[in-house]
């Protein structure tokens, strides 16, 4: 918290009066000399004073024409700070109208590369790709394996990892409504651009897949709700990921913010949630090829807690029955 100390004509008042400086500027350190303020002041009259009202105003103009003139005439300066300003400046554009139309241009996003680029600068560059959809990251360490497929295909991504940002993505799209630009989580929906290109042939064999290894791996988890999607993904390496819808995710992370309580997004088959299976994986092949075999019910637990490592830290006693699993994996390849 910072520290605003109000005069009148340098005669002290108070400091720190929230009715004068705006609730995300609170961080400001300075003074303000006002003759037109009373020497008497109180929180009730401050309140009722049409002339606070405009001090306010005044202030945050004043500092959104000092953050532009940054990012326009001083760019390093003001990356340089960037991190650690940005929640408040986030803040404010939710917070405040006029504020918002000031600094709308000047919020800039950390990319893949560590580089900083505006939201028109990502469009622009994205728009052959993906047009009008913004991919983001909210944990470079859990979503890592998305990261490296993201990068493999040239594609980019912003940071977003701060709690502020996700209700300032949504303030952002409804800005935004008329170009129809839509925020993504790296994990949400597989971009086509993973994908191979499929004839009919290959759609009509990937339904059959699907139908049977939906079958196989509600059997072997035990789950009737499990969505499950075969997919022919251009890097065969990769097994299975779990994507979740991105509406479905950010109403989980809005209860987890107000402390409701909702459907844990662990469970197997959540609402929601999607497995997406590999059809080029030899791992899926196995299991696809051999519906009944004596080690498919272990491959497909495995193949979806290591998706899901990818996706969420896994629960206690998943992490328990992944650890006892692979153990016993071991020993029959040892065998």
């Amino acid at each position: 918290e910072g520290t605003i100390k109000l005069y009148n004509n340098q005669v002290f008042i108070a400091d720190n009066i929230k009715e004068v400086i705006p609730e995300f500027l609170m961080l400001l350190k300075g003074v303000i000399d006002c003759p037109d303020l009373p020497l008497n002041v109180s929180r009730s009259a401050l309140q009722n004073d049409g002339f606070v009202k405009k001090i306010s105003d005044y202030i945050t103009k004043k500092v959104a024409d000092k953050l532009s003139g940054m990012c326009k005439t001083d760019r390093e300066s003001y990356e340089k700070y960037w991190d650690d300003i940005n929640p408040f400046i986030k803040f404010g554009c939710i917070k405040d109208d006029k504020f918002n139309e000031k600094m709308k241009d000047y919020i800039i996003y950390k990319d893949l590369d560590g580089k900083y680029i505006s939201l028109d600068e990502y469009l622009e560059t994205a728009k052959d790709k993906h047009e009008n959809q913004v991919f983001y990251v909210t944990d470079e360490l859990q979503q890592s394996q998305y990261i490296n497929m993201f990068k493999e295909q040239g594609l980019n991504a912003v940071i977003l990892k701060n709690p502020i940002d996700q209700p300032f993505i949504s303030r952002l799209e409804e800005a935004m409504k008329d170009k129809n630009v839509k925020f993504r989580r790296i994990d949400t929906d597989l971009a086509d651009v993973f994908k191979e290109a499929a004839s009919e042939d290959d759609k009509k064999v990937l339904e059959e897949d699907q139908t049977k290894l939906t079958d196989i791996f509600k059997k072997a988890l035990g789950v009737e709700a499990l969505d499950v999607k075969v997919e022919k993904l251009k890097n065969a390496d990769t097994s299975a990921m779990i994507t979740l819808s991105e509406d479905m995710r950010r109403m989980q992370d809005m209860m987890k913010m107000y402390g409701m309580a909702g459907m844990d997004p662990n469970m197997f088959g959540a609402e929601g949630q999607t497995l997406v299976l590999n059809a080029n994986n030899d791992l899926v092949k196995y299991v696809a090829e051999h519906t009944d075999g004596e080690n498919t019910k272990i491959i497909c637990e495995q193949l979806y807690d290591l998706a899901m490592l990818s996706h969420a830290p896994l629960s206690p006693e998943q992490m328990t029955g992944f650890i006892a699993r692979s153990n016993k994996i071991m020993e029959l390849l040892a065998k």
